[in-house]
């Protein structure tokens, strides 16, 4: 039923209520305080507990795309899209390791700054524009579309006013800073855990009864009996869904440049841990690792729920759009069987995953705006409460911009997931490369960081048109191409960004050595490697997601 009930309402009130009053309260003890320096609005400098920033980078990473998008995928080729979640753990692990240390220790406070510092203005500017672009166009577009999706089915809300709505919300929690955001963070993953996990429930009890079972365990045994083909991490070259999780590349190939580039180099991600000093920083993302375990239970076993269900007849009305079956319809389906008050509380959550996302991605169009843009190249003498207010400003605007062009951008025809991914992986390999090479190769020059800034989106975009120049065939033996929808030979994005990474890094080191016999001279960061040693604690934190994460891969393999 397309209709949220008074319980829902009542539910749905209290959440709004919690999250408002606490950023409220949040932001008037800031206030009292005196803090109104910029690096404190944009960064909360200093003021996040471990557990605040574990909660907050889930919080602004798990979003529509994840609820929607990954639910969608799970829907499609089941667990495997759940690589995502898995080797992000992984790569927040590394990221705790080696670059979050980088980044204290040389007081790196956006990435524009990092480039700047560490190559030049040029390298820097080229990229804020880039990273402004990728943030509104691609990832706010996409969270607002796909959430006002979903609360549209829920609903039964006009799609314009809930994307209203959700920017309007955005709003509220977005200007009172990044203090506010990484506090009310904390409320909005509880709801979207307790939720979540709601509706994974049901979804299990309902197969379970669809074959006369009850429980939720025996919902599951025979969600892995009848979608045995649903459940495998790596999938062969015969699977039609080859194309988007190429087998062992998930492991050894790009989607650690996917991993590692979000979470270590992302503006929208790592601001949450530059604030802190490196112990809090690494417990936060040791903490947010562990709930990166978790999130496949929430956002992919509904999914396949809802396909095992498809598959016996349910949902046959309710998958469908305009005759297509529509994948990004599994979750919303699952949500609209909950009862009064479960829907609300579940209408909650994926309010809270929204919004938290946008929020943080909102803070960090400001202060890459605000920061590396507005006071280097406009207004060098502006003062703190100029850049705060302009930063409010941008935070607004790009919002605005956000729910105007959402509609225009085609996000649903490829399923949303799979959109930011791709469209992402156009500048994702040139910034890792950059990134990578600027922390540990001491010789690497701006020279070379401007040929992965440049390059490594022209490599990209030519190997995604390379099908439509000549037949990409041969490379099938090779497991490096793939049919797509359309039955033409292409090579899977996340090859894609593997190969274009390659190529960035080979470039680099050669025009690099060759600036060094030119006597160009290259800007090396600040590195001890004593600011990279573990205390007791973490390294068993570390140990015990290793562990989990090899017993996954092997049941799952």
């Amino acid at each position: 039923m397309r209709s949220l009930q008074t319980a829902d309402y009542i539910v749905f009130l209290v959440y709004f209520m919690i999250v408002a009053s606490y950023g409220y309260w949040v932001y008037r003890r800031k206030k009292k305080a005196g803090t109104t320096a910029s690096h404190d609005y944009f960064l909360a400098e200093g003021s996040l507990t471990w557990w605040a920033i574990g909660a907050s980078l889930i919080a602004s990473n798990i979003s529509a795309e994840q609820m929607i998008g990954m639910s969608g995928n799970g829907f499609k080729m089941g667990l495997a899209i759940s690589t995502y979640e898995w080797m992000a753990a992984a790569s927040l692990m590394i990221v705790a390791i080696f670059f979050i240390p980088v980044y204290l220790k040389n007081k790196i406070y956006t990435m524009p700054q990092f480039l700047n510092q560490r190559y030049n203005s040029t390298v820097a500017m080229i990229m804020a524009v880039f990273w402004l672009l990728l943030y509104v166009v691609v990832n706010l577009t996409s969270i607002l579309y796909l959430g006002a999706l979903a609360i549209h089915a829920i609903s039964g809300l006009p799609l314009y006013l809930c994307m209203i709505f959700l920017a309007g919300f955005a709003i509220i929690i977005t200007l009172g800073g990044m203090k506010v955001i990484g506090y009310t963070d904390v409320i909005q993953v509880f709801f979207l855990i307790v939720g979540g996990l709601a509706t994974t429930y049901l979804a299990l009890t309902l197969v379970a009864e669809k074959f006369g079972e009850t429980g939720v365990l025996n919902g599951l045994v025979l969600l892995t009996d009848k979608a045995e083909d649903h459940f495998h991490m790596i999938l062969k070259k015969d699977n039609p869904n080859f194309i988007s999780l190429p087998g062992l590349t998930v492991l050894i190939g790009g989607m650690w440049i996917v991993n590692l580039n979000y979470w270590g180099c992302n503006q929208y991600i790592t601001q949450r841990a530059l604030g802190a000093d490196l112990k809090t920083a690494r417990s936060g993302l040791l903490f947010a690792a562990f709930l990166k375990l978790l999130m496949p239970v929430i956002v992919v076993l509904p999914g396949i729920a809802a396909y095992v269900l498809y598959n016996e007849g349910g949902f046959q009305d309710q998958m469908m759009v305009n005759g297509e079956l529509v994948q990004d319809n599994a979750y919303p389906v699952m949500l609209n069987l909950l009862g009064p008050g479960l829907k609300g509380l579940a209408f909650a959550a994926l309010t809270a995953a929204i919004v938290a996302s946008l929020a943080g991605k909102a803070n960090s169009i400001s202060t890459i705006f605000t920061l590396d843009i507005y006071k280097k190249k406009i207004n060098p003498q502006a003062d703190e409460k100029k850049l705060v207010w302009v930063g409010k400003i941008t935070i607004v605007l790009a919002l605005i911009i956000g729910v105007v062009i959402a509609p225009f951008m085609g996000i649903d025809k490829k399923g949303g997931f799979e959109f930011i991914q791709e469209y992402t992986g156009f500048v994702s390999p040139g910034i890792f490369a950059m990134f990578i090479l600027g922390f540990f190769w001491k010789k690497t020059t701006s020279n070379a960081a401007l040929f992965a800034t440049v390059g490594g989106f022209v490599f990209s975009v030519f190997f995604k048109f390379l099908p439509k120049i000549m037949d990409l065939t041969f490379l099938e033996p090779f497991g490096f191409a793939a049919k797509n929808d359309q039955g033409i030979y292409e090579i899977p994005f996340i090859d894609r960004m593997g190969f274009v990474f390659l190529i960035c890094i080979t470039g680099m080191v050669i025009i690099s050595l060759v600036d060094k016999k030119l006597g160009i001279k290259a800007k090396g960061l600040e590195i001890d490697r004593r600011m990279f040693a573990l205390n007791p604690a973490f390294t068993v934190g570390v140990l015990i997601v290793g562990g989990i994460l090899t017993a996954l891969y092997t049941i799952f393999w």
